[in-house]
C-alpha cells in the first residue's frame, strides 16, 4: 500500500499513537424508577378506594339518619302509642323502712320444780291457749311434803283450839278470883303462841302447794308453740336454764322498724294531734302486701350510731300471716294530699333540666313541662297539667312535639329509654 495512504487518517478514526476512547454504555435505570413508579400508582389506588368507602359509610348514615328523624317526625305515618288520662284525686305521704315481726309476748318456760318429766301434752306447733297444759313432771315428792303440812298445820290448829278453851275457862275462874291472874295471863299469851305457830304451818302448806303446782305446767299465753325440746323421761332441775318449751303470741303481733331520726318531727305532729297512723306490711320484693296495722308507739331514744328511731306497729294477725322474726318492709301513711292531680308514674320524662309529659290532643303529641311530687304505687301528683289531660304512656322513643300519634287499644311494651326531647 503506497505510503501516502497509510499516512491518510480515516475519517473517524483516532489519531496515531492516542488511546482509543470508546463511548460508556448507557446507565441501566430503569428497572428502579419503575418499582417506584408502580408504588405510588398503588398508593394512590388504596386511597382513592378508602376515600370512596368513606363517602359511601357517609352517604349511608345520612341516609339512615333521615329515615330515623322522618319516621320520628312522622314521616312515615302517625305514632302508635298507649295513653293515660289524669285525674284530680288524694295520694298519701309514706315512710318507707324495713322491719321485723315481733310478737307481743313470747314465753321461754323453764322448769321450776326438779323430777322426772312423765308427759308432754303439746304437739309441734299447735295452737295453745292460756291454761292448756304443757308438760307435767313426777308430783310424787311435792305431794307427800303437801301433806306433811298440812298435818302440821292440823295438829297445831288444834292445839290453838285447846289453849282457847282453856283461856276461856281462866277467864271464869278469875271472874270468881278463883286463880291467880297470872295463870290467866299465861294462857293469854299461850293462846297467841299457838296462833303464830298455826299461820307458820299455813305458809308452810301453800309454799308446798305452789311447789306441787310446778309439776304441772301450763300455758302463761295463747300463742304457738315451738319444737319439742324434751321428751318424757328426761330429768329437769328446779332453778335450771334448761328451756322446756317457747309460745309466741300469734295474734295480736307488732312490727318493729326504724326511721331517719329527720323524719320523727313529722309522725310525733300527727300523733300529738291523736291521729292513728296507719302502718302496712309488705313482703321483701315490695310487691305483695302482707297486712295493715297502725302505729303503736315510739321508742323512748335515738341510736346516736345509725341516726334512727324504732317505732311499733300493732297488727291482727288471724290467718298467720306475719311470722315471728320475719324480715318486712314497711310503709307508715304521715299525711295525705287530697285535691292533686294523678297521672302515671311513667308517662313522667327526664332531659336532665326538666320534667315533662307528652299531652296528646287532637292526635297530636304536645309538650308540656310538669313538676312531679309524691309517688305512690306507680302514680305520682304533678303540676303543671290539669285533670282530664290525656299524657302518653308509651312509644317515648319515637314522640316529638307536634307529631301525630294514634291511639292503641292493646297494650305496647315500655321502652326502658327515656325521651331526652323536651
Amino acid at each position: 500500500m503506497p505510503e501516502d495512504d497509510l499516512n491518510h487518517e480515516s475519517p473517524g478514526a483516532p489519531p496515531p499513537n492516542h488511546p482509543v476512547t470508546r463511548p460508556a454504555p448507557p446507565e441501566h435505570t430503569s428497572p428502579p424508577r419503575r418499582k417506584s413508579r408502580q408504588a405510588i400508582a398503588w398508593i394512590i389506588v388504596l386511597l382513592l378506594f378508602a376515600l370512596a368507602f368513606y363517602l359511601v359509610l357517609r352517604h349511608h348514615g345520612d341516609t339512615a339518619q333521615k329515615a330515623a328523624a322522618g319516621s320520628r317526625r312522622g314521616g312515615f305515618g302517625p305514632v302508635t302509642l298507649t295513653v293515660a288520662t289524669a285525674s284530680k284525686g288524694s295520694i298519701g305521704v309514706y315512710l318507707d323502712a324495713i322491719g321485723t315481726v315481733t310478737p307481743v309476748y313470747t314465753s321461754s318456760i323453764t322448769a321450776q320444780a326438779a323430777g322426772v318429766v312423765t308427759a308432754v301434752h303439746y304437739h309441734e306447733g299447735q295452737l295453745v291457749h292460756k291454761g292448756d297444759s304443757l308438760i307435767d313432771i313426777d308430783p310424787r315428792t311435792y305431794q307427800a311434803q303437801v301433806v306433811e303440812a298440812q298435818g302440821a298445820l292440823d295438829r297445831d290448829t288444834n292445839l290453838l283450839a285447846q289453849a282457847k278453851m282453856d283461856l276461856a275457862r281462866y277467864q271464869a275462874a278469875w271472874a270468881r278470883n278463883a286463880i291467880p291472874k297470872q295463870t290467866l295471863d299465861d294462857q293469854e299469851k299461850l293462846v297467841l303462841q299457838d296462833e303464830g305457830t298455826v299461820k307458820n304451818d299455813e305458809g308452810t302448806l301453800q309454799f308446798n302447794q305452789v311447789q306441787l303446782s310446778y309439776c304441772h305446767i301450763v300455758s302463761p299465753i295463747t300463742g304457738r308453740v315451738g319444737l319439742r325440746l324434751l321428751d318424757p323421761g328426761n330429768v329437769v332441775t328446779a332453778g335450771g336454764t334448761t328451756v322446756l318449751v317457747v309460745i309466741t303470741q300469734v295474734d295480736p303481733t307488732t312490727v318493729i322498724f326504724t326511721i331517719p331520726e329527720d323524719n320523727l318531727g313529722q309522725v310525733q305532729s300527727q300523733m300529738r294531734h291523736g291521729k292513728s297512723l296507719l302502718v302496712d306490711a309488705l313482703d321483701r320484693n315490695q310487691q305483695t302486701k302482707i297486712a295493715s296495722g297502725k302505729l303503736m308507739t315510739i321508742d323512748n331514744q335515738i341510736d346516736t350510731t345509725t341516726g334512727t328511731v324504732k317505732l311499733r306497729a300493732l297488727f291482727n294477725n288471724k290467718t298467720g300471716a306475719l311470722f315471728a322474726n320475719q324480715f318486712v318492709n314497711t310503709k307508715l301513711l304521715v299525711n295525705t294530699i287530697d285535691g292533686v292531680t294523678l297521672i302515671p308514674t311513667g308517662a313522667i320524662q327526664h332531659n336532665g333540666q326538666v320534667s315533662f309529659v307528652y299531652a296528646i290532643e287532637n292526635n297530636t303529641a304536645k309538650v308540656k313541662n310538669v313538676k312531679p311530687g309524691v309517688s305512690d304505687q306507680g302514680i305520682t301528683a304533678v303540676q303543671g297539667i290539669d285533670p282530664g289531660t290525656v299524657v302518653a304512656t308509651s312509644s317515648f322513643e319515637k314522640l316529638q312535639d307536634g307529631v301525630k300519634t294514634v291511639v292503641s287499644k292493646e297494650p305496647i311494651p315500655a321502652n326502658t329509654t327515656e325521651s331526652n326531647t323536651p
